[in-house]
């Protein structure tokens, strides 16, 4: 079940990528303020609280309606899987962006590659040069494919017998992790201590597969030597291990608002290009199918059995 409900929901990534803006992101955003608005009253307790309010209704939700149609017919329950992770998994609109933002800095289009990204992860990015643009864009790329593809996979597979409820926790903790921030006080707290206990292995099992996927000695070197010097460390884990994994150095300051922001260097090898964004996109997809290859094995190996 698991493995056929991966397939039918990248399939159908393929054939009908989600486009920004997401409406059913946007519905949750507005509870989150809410929930925020009403309970945040800079207190360790309400920020679990309204973790809770947040994240256990929705995936409450998700496994009845799973029961309820799997009861009726299993073909409804595949479905139901299918059509969750469809709406959690969302690398495709990420990896779309990666590939434009390419051809426009081949075409020196750096005015609109600018703003491409800037879009995509917010902030000023008017002062980078192509070098820069290339670089965030990889590790925006490798990071995205964490959090929006391998992470809800291993947490979709891990929680397989509740239906698509794996998925939903893990996006949601995800997306709260990323609104509640340290910045919130101690009501952000519990948010990044919730996506850091459902993150730790997955983390590791994506940098795991970009290592297979690319240069395996380079990646787990940068992944235990460089790693705990990116600004996020667990982030660090996957971005230092794609460097590593594909030879080229991430990192290293950029001139955000006129300021020069300092950042540590991640990886080996040369400074990336266009097409080393290509290449990026291409290493993930590699590891997809290496994740899907496994999972057919233990289908197959079922079977036989």
């Amino acid at each position: 079940m698991a493995f056929f409900s991966v397939l039918g929901a990248v399939v159908l990534e393929h054939l009908r990528p989600l486009r920004r803006p997401l409406p059913h992101y946007q519905h949750y955003s507005r509870l989150l303020q809410y929930i925020e608005h009403r309970l945040n009253a800079g207190e360790y307790s309400h920020g679990a609280i309204a973790w809770a309010l947040a994240v256990l209704p929705l995936i409450a939700a998700v496994w009845l309606v799973y029961v309820l149609l799997d009861g009726v017919s299993p073909l409804l329950g595949w479905a139901w899987n299918v059509a969750v992770l469809y709406f959690t998994l969302g690398f495709k609109y990420y990896s779309d962006d990666a590939e434009r933002i390419a051809r426009l800095l081949r075409s020196d289009d750096l005015d609109g590659a600018r703003a491409l990204l800037a879009g995509w992860r917010g902030g000023d990015a008017s002062a980078f040069s192509a070098d820069d643009l290339a670089r965030v864009t990889i590790e925006q790329t490798l990071a995205a494919s964490h959090r929006q593809m391998f992470g809800v996979l291993f947490w979709f597979v891990l929680l397989v017998p509740l239906g698509p409820v794996g998925a939903v926790l893990f996006r949601a903790a995800s997306i709260l992790s990323r609104r509640w921030t340290a910045s919130r006080g101690l009501f952000g707290i519990f948010a990044q201590r919730a996506f850091l206990a459902l993150n730790w292995l997955p983390a590791r099992l994506t940098a795991l597969t970009y290592a297979i996927a690319g240069n395996f000695e380079d990646a787990t070197y940068c992944w235990r030597t460089q790693a705990e010097s990116w600004p996020d460390p667990e982030e660090g884990v996957v971005v230092a291990a794609g460097a590593g994994a594909m030879g080229l150095k991430l990192g290293q300051p950029v001139t955000v608002a006129g300021e020069s922001v300092w950042r540590p260097e991640l990886g080996t090898g040369q400074d990336p290009d266009a097409d080393c964004i290509d290449s990026a996109v291409s290493m993930i997809w590699r590891g997809l199918v290496i994740w899907l290859a496994a999972g057919l094995l233990i289908v197959i190996a079922g079977w036989v059995s």
